[in-house]
């Protein structure tokens, strides 16, 4: 049950924040659906890749493909003042999908049997690889390449499934709770990674 759960709430959250950057980047509305699908879809086929699925695997996801389509055609639809509303909180929606889908994507190497390396890969993959190939189509600095934490949530939820020290669908949602709410005060609040800058010589 949490499998489908955190799929459908990963797909609509990063369908939505791709439509975002979208019409902030000003796109067309075939620009919009196609940055909102790339958003919902890219995550997962990158670590599918990378743990070695077959890619046709994504085109399995029939369902998924439709809920991204009708997140996105509401939102597109909704009030103009009501957009302007969401798009002041789209780092929202970015935190729900990253907290669903780094789960989603750590369940899915635990149930393939992969070492903890690769749970916590494929938790990071698939948590923000959509949004990294989101960032990319607009013209932007990767999320996650910032000195904001944003992977380290993705990474950190994959090492406490990987470890399976928790077990059940209680401590996933409980844990979808908790990366949502640790992304959205590293945002609000400031919190950072330590940086170093070397400076050019010429």
């Amino acid at each position: 049950m949490a499998w489908e759960v955190f799929s459908v709430i990963g797909t609509v959250a990063f369908a939505i924040s791709g439509a975002i950057v979208a019409m902030e980047e000003e796109y067309d509305l075939f620009g919009v659906y196609i940055l909102g699908i790339v958003t919902a879809f890219g995550g997962g086929a990158i670590r599918n890749i990378l743990i070695g699925l077959p890619v046709s695997t994504l085109w399995s996801q029939e369902m998924m493909f439709q809920i991204a389509l009708f997140a996105i055609t509401v939102f597109f639809l909704m009030p103009h003042h009501l957009i302007k509303h969401w798009n002041r909180w789209g780092y929202v929606t970015d935190a729900i999908g990253l907290s669903a889908f780094a789960i989603q994507g750590a369940m899915h190497a635990v149930h393939q049997d992969l070492p903890i390396g690769a749970v916590i890969v494929a938790a990071v993959l698939t948590g923000a690889g959509g949004g990294i190939v989101r960032d990319l189509l607009a013209g932007r600095r990767p999320i996650v390449l910032r000195h904001e934490i944003y992977g380290v949530w993705a990474a950190s939820a994959g090492l406490l499934i990987g470890l399976e020290i928790f077990s059940g669908d209680l401590f996933l949602y409980l844990l979808f709770i908790i990366i949502t709410v640790l992304r959205f005060f590293s945002y609000t609040r400031g919190w950072s990674l330590p940086t170093k800058k070397i400076p050019f010589i010429k």
